[in-house]
């Protein structure tokens, strides 16, 4: 433990260092540095995916899941996301020095607030490779040093990507411990990581519930968390059939092993002869295992009847959850009680009800008419982001530059003293 000690002890007081000379560095040089790094990450394609090979291979025989497998996985495709990721945090606004509700008060001084880095960011993530360059971007985007810690089946991936990190950082002339990664995979990293308070303002976990859960009971620093990602989808009884069909097949299928994948659908009693037939062809015919509530069964022999369980699983592969309600008011109630506070959406053509639900609904994302494939940093014009939180405090849903800073108060005076 020693020697891990002293490695996050060297980590950490590198990114206090670095944190402070980024906190000024200007817009122009932190987005030259997310440019040159998409720049190295493009010219490093062939090496990045040889070593993802490394990873996906020991993977493979260590019997990953196939949820972490599919997130491991990098291609030209994933890789290409990844520059373009880079390139859409470069042309977004930078969030820091922006001064806002500046007002005179009645002494005649102005008071408003200024958006601030955090400081420095502990991120530590499970399989995908992508968060090493999303963490890193957000981060040097929004002005604070980070130190990552991806998971040991993603080991070569990351260190490859790091290198195109540390390059694009030497390339601008910025301090390269703006971005660090822990190197080793012993577990006893995370421990201390999360327990450094005296360098890391933050620590956002991002991965499965086990990992979220152990990082909250042992960490000293303030972490921003998501446990889980029940995500509904309720059909509404005035919801247009076609659109309620393509959505909530849509919902499940795109990728299961997301955190915003639909694992339960939630459909009206009087829409249910409309929509549930023709989903129930389209999700066998792609291999979704479904479980349902009695009624729900009555359509299917195919249908396996769904337990109080169920209900509340993430289950992150091609196995859906279907309950038939009689209301909306039974929909918002199952979800209150089942919900991770995650996504939720509606399907409807009625104003009022949508309008209701994206009111009581009380998760991070409400939809009205759309995937709950969209919960996605990108899809919000956040470039990319670091995770999806489900806290209230102090940012709620996906993670991105703003949920990356704070505000502090400023006081403009000429000369005022105080009466």
């Amino acid at each position: 433990m020693g020697s891990i000690g002293n490695l996050i002890t060297t980590l950490g007081s590198n990114a206090r260092t670095a944190a402070k000379t980024l906190r000024t560095a200007n817009t122009k040089s932190k987005n030259s540095a997310l440019i040159n790094i998409a720049e190295q990450i493009n010219l490093n394609r062939k090496d990045i995916l040889k070593a993802n090979q490394l990873d996906v291979n020991e993977a493979k025989n260590n019997q990953l899941d196939d949820a972490l497998l599919d997130r491991l996985i990098l291609d030209d495709k994933r890789i290409d996301d990844i520059i373009e990721s880079l390139n859409q945090v470069a042309v977004l606004a930078d969030p820091v020095g922006e001064i806002t509700d500046l007002k005179f008060r009645p002494s005649g001084i102005q008071v408003g607030k200024m958006r601030v880095p955090l400081g420095v960011m502990g991120i530590i993530y499970e399989s995908r490779p992508n968060v090493t360059i999303d963490a890193a971007a957000l981060c040097l985007k929004s002005g604070n040093a980070v130190i990552l810690r991806g998971g040991s089946e993603a080991i070569h991936s990351n260190l490859a990507l790091y290198q195109c990190i540390k390059q694009g950082l030497a390339n601008t002339n910025l301090d390269e411990h703006c971005v660090q990664l822990i190197d080793t995979t012993d577990r006893a990293a995370v421990n201390a990581l999360v327990q450094a308070s005296k360098y890391i303002d933050a620590i956002i976990p991002r991965g499965g519930k086990g990992l979220v859960e152990a990082i909250s009971k042992t960490a000293t620093v303030p972490v921003i968390k998501h446990l889980n990602g029940i995500c509904h989808t309720y059909i509404d009884k005035d919801a247009d059939t076609d659109k309620a069909i393509k959505i909530a097949f849509n919902a499940k299928t795109r990728r299961y092993g997301v955190c915003n994948a639909m694992e339960t659908l939630l459909v009206h009693a009087s829409a249910a002869g409309k929509v549930l037939p023709e989903l129930i062809a389209e999700y066998a015919l792609k291999g979704v295992e479904l479980r349902g509530c009695e009624h729900t069964m009555e359509f299917s022999k195919q249908i396996i009847a769904a337990t109080e369980q169920d209900w509340d699983t993430e289950y992150l592969d091609a196995i859906l959850s279907i309950r038939i309600v009689n209301s909306m008011s039974d929909a918002i109630d199952h979800i209150e009680k089942h919900g991770s506070g995650h996504t939720e959406s509606i399907i409807t053509e009625n104003y009022t009800s949508g309008r209701r639900f994206i009111t009581e609904v009380d998760s991070a994302s409400v939809m009205i008419n759309a995937s709950t494939a969209f919960a996605d940093g990108f899809e919000y014009g956040f470039g990319a982001e670091i995770g999806i939180s489900t806290d209230k405090f102090h940012v709620r849903g996906p993670v991105g530059l703003e949920g990356l800073t704070s505000q502090k108060y400023i006081v403009l005076g000429d000369g005022h003293i105080r009466q």
